[in-house]
């Protein structure tokens, strides 16, 4: 059988195949196609199942079809060939999530999600998190369920939005709440450090090793191991955290003899892993095998009909529980004009910085709101080393797409099958982008239900 997923993804909503086929780079990119069972033959040709326009594709250029192990891919004696990690290959089995280069195409083999009907959550908690937006009570919902299993859970979202917390949430109300919680950052150790401060290592394994050494799935045993900004951990150790998530046993640095773990396995990431793993730098089989649930936590911008209460909290934990009770007026609403690029990480920071910088006689509107500009002059667009790469990366691209995405809506009329057609975007890969810049926020609707309020319609 194919892995399947419980997500709470909008697109995975929508009903598919056995699998599906992504085209991530080519010609014809953001092309999605469903995979029925007997499989497809992808080709230039106009009698293909999947007709590419790429000049470098053979007419028949080769065969997929569903594969109890993942996908059978068969080259049809292809001009430039079929290639994978690359490798030509001519006929083989390969796991969920592999990535084909086809002529100058990248062709990625999905998994079907699996669709659950899971009604919103009637708490606007779960644990240390707050949330009575829809979004934040249909992730709430699924953690509701998957923590009282054993199943891995993958979070993914944008820095700040609380990962760490739904983690922490997750281990509390679960029947290992009375085990170890362990964080591990994956993007905080050194490559050549990580394996050990992963699985451990005995005395002699490397210099400077000088006794044995307890790794993160031994403190985690029998509890929860966090695995924080999992899309930075290195390729080559994949492999071995794929034989924990399987076996339950690792091999400790400098030793022999496989130790057994029982360990629930949580991570999260805020990069784009399906672009990573389609790059091959995130195992497409580790990804499936992480992604049994998988939760994408909507960004601050979302969910701004929590911001009220979210400021009141974080008033009430800075000691200022009478501005608490001001919440509102030209205040709130400056706040909620902001967007919020570092998320709740960073309403909670201005908050503390207001109340820290306030004068005695000062009330909520006058309380000093520190927010970065949101449209930066010509001069400060210069890119600046001073913070992480990937986050000032990640926070230009973030801005770049919302501000393409919010004009090419604008242009279409908040049509979206117009709005695909401007960008040359397949409209469920549009989707997808949509929701991330938290410019689409609606979920499937109940039957009889009429379309809602949303920033853009799906109306041809």
């Amino acid at each position: 059988m194919l892995v399947t997923r419980v997500t709470n993804a909008i697109a995975a909503r929508a009903p598919v195949g056995a699998a599906q086929l992504r085209v991530v780079d080519g010609p014809d990119r953001g092309t999605a196609i469903d995979l029925p069972p007997i499989g497809v033959v992808i080709g230039s040709e106009r009698t293909c199942d999947v007709v590419l326009t790429d000049a470098f594709v053979s007419r028949r250029h080769c065969s997929i079809a569903p594969h109890a192990q993942g996908f059978a891919i068969t080259d049809l004696g292809s001009k430039n060939g079929t290639v994978i990690d690359g490798v030509a290959v001519g006929k083989v089995v390969a796991p969920p999530g592999v990535a084909i280069r086809i002529g100058k195409t990248l062709v990625q083999c999905m998994p079907a999600d699996e669709v659950v009907d899971i009604p919103p959550s009637t708490n606007d908690h779960f644990g240390a998190l707050y949330g009575g937006s829809l979004a934040m009570r249909q992730v709430f919902a699924i953690l509701e369920r998957a923590s009282k299993s054993a199943a891995p859970i993958l979070f993914l979202g944008e820095s700040g939005t609380g990962k760490e917390l739904m983690a922490r949430g997750v281990h509390d109300s679960s029947p290992r709440n009375n085990a170890p919680f362990v964080v591990f950052d994956c993007g905080a150790s050194t490559e050549s450090l990580i394996e050990s401060d992963l699985f451990g290592h005995l005395k002699g394994a490397f210099t400077g090793a000088a006794s044995d050494r307890q790794g993160a799935f031994a403190a985690a045993h029998g509890g929860t191991l966090f695995l924080d900004e999992i899309g930075d951990l290195p390729v080559a150790l994949q492999p071995k955290l794929l034989r924990m998530l399987e076996a339950g046993e690792v091999v400790p640095v400098g030793g022999r003899k496989s130790e057994h773990y029982d360990v629930r396995i949580v991570a999260a990431t805020h990069r784009d892993v399906f672009g990573e793993v389609a790059r091959g730098g995130f195992r497409g089989d580790l990804y499936y095998r992480l992604a049994v649930v998988e939760i994408h936590v909507p960004p601050l911008r979302a969910r701004i009909g929590d911001l009220a209460k979210l400021v009141a909290m974080f008033l009430e934990r800075a000691g200022a529980k009478a501005l608490a009770a001001q919440v509102g007026g030209a205040a709130l609403e400056r706040l909620q004009r902001y967007h919020w690029p570092g998320n709740v990480r960073e309403l909670r920071n201005v908050i503390t910085r207001a109340v820290a910088l306030a004068g005695p006689d000062d009330d909520f509107q006058s309380l000093p709101f520190v927010l970065r500009p949101t449209v930066a002059a010509p001069e400060a667009q210069t890119a600046r080393a001073d913070r992480p790469f990937h986050e000032a990366k990640d926070e230009l691209v973030a801005r770049f797409e919302r501000e393409y995405l919010a004009d090419l809506v604008q242009r279409a009329g908040g049509n979206l099958s117009e709005a695909a057609r401007i960008a040359g975007l397949e409209r469920k890969f549009l989707y997808k982008l949509l929701e991330r810049a938290g410019l689409r926020q609606k979920s499937a609707p109940a039957a009889g239900d009429k379309p809602g309020d949303d920033a853009a319609t799906d109306d041809d």
